[in-house]
């Protein structure tokens, strides 16, 4: 009787290939069955519904739109306070009376009249204007007939700027005399006439800074 074949020895090698290709086939089962319970084959896709409502659809009333109330009108602000000018302004006819003075009313032979203005500021606010000689103006009449002027033998006549406040009455300084001739602008360095006395009247009046005076001032020469 002879003995059986034995069997051929696996070599270590042939051990590890086949623990290899029994793990990979146990994770192929795994995952296989990993993947049915996951995404099954006979589960429907989701239908996608519609992004846009149908045009047929009974379209929802909106809510009444509450009217806005109406804007309220600007509140009209209470009337500025005029603010006063920065400095004086310039003294207007309106702004100044004008009075001829004279030192008597009446004069004896020898005698020369003494000559003013005053003046007054009758408004609410100073003003300023030209006081000087250049701006002055005296005239003496008889009747209709003109005996003198200030202004026909006027030599170096200045100006002067005054402010005068509200209200101020002013006189001038030194009053001018009239020597009781006729003036002329031909005859101021040689002689003139003498004006009759005798109780002769005659009248005054001024002016300054073409405002005239309001009136003359009379007086009589004797």
């Amino acid at each position: 009787m002879t003995d059986a074949p034995r069997r051929r020895r696996q070599s270590p090698a042939v051990y590890r290939r086949r623990r290899l290709a029994a793990v990979l086939l146990a994770l192929l089962v795994i995952g296989l069955v990993v993947w049915l319970v996951a995404a099954p084959p006979w589960r429907s896709a989701p239908t996608a519904e519609p992004s846009t409502v149908a045009s047929s659809a009974t379209p929802v009333p909106s809510a009444p739109t509450t009217p806005s109330a109406p804007a309220e009108s600007p509140t009209p602000s209470s009337t500025p306070t005029p603010t006063a000018p920065a400095g004086p302004v310039e003294c207007s006819p309106a702004d100044i009376t004008v009075e001829a003075l004279t030192d008597k009313g009446e004069y004896g032979q020898g005698e020369n009249p003494q000559l003013s203005i005053r003046l007054t500021n009758t408004s609410t606010n100073p003003c300023t204007m030209n006081v000087g000689t250049s701006a002055q103006s005296f005239t003496i009449t008889s009747g209709s007939d003109v005996w003198w002027r200030s202004t026909d033998c006027q030599s170096e006549p200045s100006d002067m700027d005054v402010t005068l406040a509200a209200g101020q009455q002013v006189t001038s300084a030194a009053p001018l005399t009239w020597d009781r001739t006729r003036s002329s602008v031909s005859s101021c360095q040689g002689e003139r006439p003498f004006a009759p006395g005798g109780g002769a009247t005659y009248h005054l009046s001024v002016s300054i800074g073409g405002i005239p005076s309001t009136g003359t001032a009379s007086f009589i020469l004797r």
